[in-house]
């Protein structure tokens, strides 16, 4: 197949084209190139022609000849939400849809969109795909509203697929220090020290970014009428953990690093997810566990000899670089490229 991923240069969409061209696709990225000076290490072999563009400027004319779509591009998590505001339903939920609109006029029969398992926000025991959502920030909202605009366009010739994916960890070349366990690893590293602000009672679901690709390349070989309009949680039962597991997890990976643990915290977040549909309709599996994931990044850490400015800098963390280039005017108050003249 010929597959256009959007968001190669981040930290998940960098991992997942090569492995697509592994598998015998022909592989196109697409990325505005927020995030190009954010990488941690030399990690990949090969890296796909990627198109320099804003998925919101993406015409149908840019996809013609391709047979599916990955959608990854999106702004990626709640602090950058609560900096752009309502922007970020513009984005993440008009943006999305846009992609869509355009692959379908474009005659693109596979669309696999990234959702999250954000969208079950504060649940009561354990849900599927079949549960209730109660998305609890604009990031998840705007997953939830991104998947029931595909199921309106999906029939004939047009056959979207949605991937509410676990809070993702483990080493990529675009790191992410923004998310837990990395986050957690990176303070085991620089500061020997984990200072939990809450007692680390919320669930969580965590999945590995290679196993998110595995899932990824499982649907587009899967036939597609099994794939066709349906929605799929990805990860795996054993690794649903609470916060406090996430962080004992770390700290015993790091020797040294003390941690501790506060009051409750407000964010009051907490799902237990069940994966049963991915696993007896895709044979998914999950080859990655949390020790796996922080001995991973012990690893890398030790190759490249991590540093405190390396750590908090603005390259792995989505929130500061995204407010770098509003405050130094690189992009407008909508996150388009602002034009240097010649």
């Amino acid at each position: 197949m010929k597959i256009l991923v959007t968001g190669t240069d981040g930290y998940l969409g960098c991992l997942l084209a090569p492995l697509l061209e592994e598998d015998g696709h022909e592989v196109v990225g697409l990325d505005t190139g927020f995030y190009k000076n954010g990488w941690l290490y030399n990690g990949l072999e090969v890296t796909p022609r990627t198109i320099a563009k804003d998925m919101r400027d993406l015409t149908a004319g840019d996809l013609a000849g391709f047979d599916a779509v990955v959608a990854m591009a999106e702004l990626s998590n709640d602090p950058v939400g609560d900096l752009v505001g309502p922007l970020t339903f513009d984005i993440n939920h008009k943006g999305s849809v846009h992609v869509a609109e355009v692959a379908k006029a474009a005659g693109v029969e596979r669309f696999v969109y990234m959702s999250s398992c954000s969208v079950y926000g504060v649940a009561d025991g354990e849900v599927d795909e079949t549960s209730a959502v109660n998305p609890q920030t604009a990031y998840g909202e705007c997953k939830y509203l991104t998947e029931q605009d595909l199921w309106k366009m999906a029939g004939e010739g047009f056959h979207p697929t949605a991937l509410r994916n676990s809070t993702a960890f483990g080493a990529s070349p675009r790191q992410r220090f923004d998310i837990v366990l990395n986050n957690l690893a990176g303070l085991a590293w620089v500061e020997k020290n984990i200072a939990m602000t809450s007692d680390g009672t919320p669930w969580r679901p965590m999945v590995h970014a290679l196993d998110i690709c595995k899932a990824i390349r499982l649907v587009l070989a899967a036939p597609v009428e099994k794939v066709s309009g349906e929605v799929f949680n990805v990860g795996s039962y054993a690794n649903n953990y609470t916060v406090k597991q996430i962080a004992e997890t770390v700290a015993a990976e790091f020797p040294g690093c003390e941690l501790s643990f506060g009051p409750p915290g407000q964010d009051n977040r907490s799902y237990k997810v069940r994966f049963d549909k991915i696993e007896q309709v895709l044979g998914f599996s999950c080859d990655w566990d949390l020790a796996q994931g922080a001995r991973q990044l012990h690893e890398v850490f030790e190759l490249i000899q991590l540093d405190a400015g390396t750590f908090y800098g603005r390259g792995h963390t989505r929130l500061k670089q995204i407010r770098h280039l509003l405050e130094t005017g690189q992009v407008d108050a909508q996150l388009f490229w602002k034009k240097v003249s010649a």
